[in-house]
């Protein structure tokens, strides 16, 4: 919700790349929206894909132990 709100609050900075007066702030605002982009994939796909990578083995041999101790 935060990268969203600010990505909504930096839209005009970044649309309005050839107006007076935006010479400095819309390469800001690119760069921080890029930067909120990419740490939100980060964030969603490839975190959850590393740790499914090497900590699967793991994951399973506690839900097994697990379920070795409830019966």
């Amino acid at each position: 919700m935060t990268a969203l709100s600010a990505g909504i609050a930096l839209l005009p900075f970044v649309l309005a790349a050839n107006e007076p007066g935006k010479e400095i702030l819309h390469p800001v605002a690119v760069v921080i929206v890029g930067g909120l982009i990419s740490s939100t994939l980060l964030d969603f796909l490839i975190t959850p894909l590393i740790f499914f990578k090497f900590a699967k083995s793991a994951a399973l041999r506690a839900i097994t132990r697990q379920a070795a101790a409830s019966q």
